[in-house]
């Protein structure tokens, strides 16, 4: 599994978003200059966000995209799933692949759904809020600093 740049630039969008959404909807322009991303990019990874409800839309000159629950409600998980799909680390355990004839005996099956699980509740933990707290306090501290992590 590997998590693409749909995925890592998604997430920065969302924890931006969530961090300027104070004073009303966030322009894609707004936040595609902060994350140094592509608009039209950031438009295709909205769209999939506003599909699932993660996000809606405001028109007009004040529009622009807010969240549509609080970030303390939106796993990380969930932003991931939206927008690569179902996270597996072999295709054997993805959701609607062919059943593997080798399932019932395979020796590591069990690893592979174990490592698929502790991924899964890891980024069930971590919710939108949680990386907010860490962006902020990087913005306070050094970002040159070692060690910092406040979510470790």
């Amino acid at each position: 599994m590997r998590i693409s740049t749909k995925g890592t630039y998604g997430l920065r969008a969302m924890i931006d978003l969530a961090m300027h959404s104070d004073s009303g909807p966030v322009s894609l322009k707004s936040i595609a200059e902060r994350q140094d991303v592509s608009e039209l990019y950031l438009e295709q990874i909205f769209a999939l966000l506003r599909k699932s409800s993660l996000v809606e839309s405001k028109r007009g000159v004040k529009g622009g995209y807010y969240l549509n629950r609080e970030p303390r409600e939106i796993s990380v998980h969930e932003i991931l799933e939206c927008l690569e799909g179902k996270l597996s680390i072999v295709q054997c355990l993805e959701d609607g692949s062919e059943a593997c004839p080798r399932d019932q005996i395979c020796p590591t099956r069990v690893l592979w759904k174990r490592i698929n699980g502790a991924i899964a509740r890891t980024l069930d933990s971590y919710t939108l809020e949680d990386l907010i707290v860490e962006a902020r306090y990087r913005e306070q501290n050094a970002p040159d600093q070692e060690g910092g992590d406040i979510l470790s």
